[in-house]
């Protein structure tokens, strides 16, 4: 019997590898990640057929490097369709700091002209690549609120209203803040500050009255906790425009509430009064029906001028005569953060910011 070999095995034309007993080969990676997964910079990456560092640069917004549009455009669609979001932590280590501006929470009510502020603020802030963050202050104040802030370690800090001294700036330039910003009636050491000296308010409601023939003047002066930093220089406004004249000037407590209100307005003859400067438009609404309900006639027994320039004013009847407030643009006070964040070995600026007109109506 003829034995006949086996015939040997054909080439293969393939890299072969060998695997151990019991190891798994290795499987493709997936073009995403699996459910519930975190998608991550990876994964936007093969997604749009990009370098990670490509999707850096394009999701930070970095200048520096040129990138084309459709590329960058790839890439921002691949990040929304995955639901991917830059971790602000890691970024804030590889740059240093971060690109949180912290704005605290006022001690104080806040109105609709602030509100509207604050919103133009954290747009113009959000068009240059900052996030802006809230916080609340309840319980803590001066230099141990701002230990609490520099726990989050922002890039910049708004502070609004005064409180902070210059122990918790140097807190919070320690920490890593770039720039602090003051929004007040006076400067702090190492802060820049957007001056708001609330006193060009009151002179020109008490100049405004006097050069309508008004000799008795009332001043509303709220009875609410935190806006003594308002009501305290708009009222030595009031005195300092009739300083030197024949007019009196009458402080009148008054909390924002409609008993209150009556209160006052009942024993308003007594007074004696032909004018009142209600310190806002909201007291003004408030303190005029009041008067009018008193049997009170505005304007021909009394005068009354709000501040704000509120659009509700212009509904009253009579129509509110008011101080109209002049505030910094968001977009100014953005490009200034943005310059103290860049250069943050500059000089503390400080800009006076806050102007006043009155606006003529029926009530005054």
């Amino acid at each position: 019997m003829v034995q006949i070999p086996n015939p040997p095995a054909p080439a293969s034309t393939a890299p072969t590898c060998s695997v151990p007993a019991g190891a798994v080969p290795a499987q493709p990676v997936p073009a995403r990640p699996l459910p519930g997964a975190v998608p991550t910079s990876a994964d936007v990456a093969r997604l749009a057929g990009v370098s990670r560092a490509t999707v850096s640069y394009v999701l930070n917004n970095a200048d520096a490097v040129r990138i084309s549009e459709p590329t960058r455009r790839r890439v921002r669609e691949a990040a929304r369709e995955l639901g991917y979001v830059p971790h602000a932590a890691a970024r804030s280590l590889r740059a240093g700091h971060s690109r949180m501006v912290l704005m605290p929470a006022p001690a104080f009510p806040v109105g609709p002209v602030y509100s509207q502020f604050i919103n133009d603020l954290q747009v113009a802030l959000g068009r240059l690549d900052y996030t802006v963050v809230q916080y609340g202050t309840v319980g803590v104040h001066d230099d141990e609120a701002a230990r609490a802030w520099a726990e989050l370690r922002p890039v910049a800090v708004l502070v609004p209203g005064s409180g902070l001294g210059p122990r918790g700036v140097a807190v919070l330039k320690r920490s890593g803040a770039r720039a602090v910003v003051t929004l007040g009636p006076e400067t702090v050491e190492g802060a820049h500050a957007l001056l708001m000296d609330h006193d060009v308010v009151g002179h020109g409601a008490g100049a405004h009255l006097f050069d309508r023939g008004r000799r008795r003047i009332g001043v509303v002066v709220p009875r609410e906790p935190g806006l003594e930093a308002f009501s305290a220089p708009r009222l030595a406004g009031v005195r300092a425009a009739l300083h030197g004249t024949d007019a009196t000037v009458t402080e009148l407590p008054l909390a924002h509430d409609e008993g209150a209100a009556t209160r006052l307005a009942a024993r308003w003859r007594a007074l004696g009064l032909d004018a009142v400067f209600t310190y806002n438009d909201e007291y003004a609404m408030l303190l005029m029906r009041a008067l009018q309900d008193a049997g009170v006639r505005v304007p021909e027994e009394t005068a009354v001028v709000g501040a704000d320039n509120l659009m509700l004013g212009r509904l009253l009847r009579p129509r509110l005569t008011t101080v109209h407030l002049e505030v910094p643009s968001g977009t100014e006070l953005a490009e200034l953060v943005d310059r103290a964040v860049r250069d943050p070995a500059a000089a503390p600026e400080s800009h006076k910011v806050l102007g006043a007109s009155v606006i003529q109506r029926e009530s005054g």
